[in-house]
């Protein structure tokens, strides 16, 4: 190899592993230095089966969270059926959060991470999601950082306001990490991987299963 090909040889291997160190660094520093809220102080709702929640967290914003049927109707979330299709709607979520929304376990303690969840969290595979389509799945990850886009997750709706849409296939009552037709689960929003201990984010509305 010449020496002219061998300097550009190594100067194009540099500028690959530097746009690798970039993006690592894009990723790594905000999970390093992400501060916990606190927890959302989800409102009761005064139903069994209410079909909305809202909280004011300890940040200080206002959340809410909204399901519905795929048609826009009521659904019946004390019978939910393995296939049955769900639109939830969130406003007023922190935007430079990701998310994940998924009926998972509720805890007993609001301090702890709610799960397992049913279908676990969602693939990270790399797969970006084409704006503005509609795909169900059995969870979803929202999160408005381009990095993450690349790996599967849907953007918020509106980042100022903090609103989502996100389309939930319910999956089987039951896998090997959970059972919910033996433990109480709700279609939770919560931090998605980023800031998994964060709490400010949960807000749930409580699901049952059919049979």
């Amino acid at each position: 190899m010449s020496g002219a090909r061998r300097r550009w040889w190594l100067w194009g291997l540099g500028a690959l592993l530097a746009a690798l160190v970039a993006l690592v660094a894009l990723v790594a520093v905000p999970i390093l230095t992400h501060h916990d809220q606190g927890l959302s102080h989800q409102d009761p709702s005064g139903q069994e089966w209410p079909l909305a929640a809202s909280a004011t967290g300890d940040d200080g914003r206002d959340r809410s969270i909204r399901v519905t049927d795929e048609d826009g109707g009521t659904p019946d979330t004390s019978a939910l059926r393995e296939g049955d299709r769900l639109v939830v709607e969130g406003a007023g979520y922190d935007a430079g959060q990701g998310i994940y929304v998924a009926i998972c376990a509720i805890p007993d303690d609001p301090s702890i991470k709610p799960g397992p969840c049913l279908g676990g969290v969602p693939s990270q595979e790399p797969e970006e999601v084409v704006e503005g389509t509609v795909q169900y799945a059995p969870s979803n990850w929202i999160n408005d950082d381009w990095a993450w886009k690349l790996f599967g997750a849907r953007s918020y709706d509106d980042p100022e306001a903090g609103t989502f849409t996100a389309y939930l296939e319910v999956p089987a009552p039951a896998d090997e990490h959970v059972d919910c037709r033996e433990v109480a689960c709700g279609i939770y929003t919560r931090n998605d991987h980023t800031a998994a201990a964060d709490r400010v984010q949960d807000l749930f509305v409580p699901v049952g299963f059919a049979g």
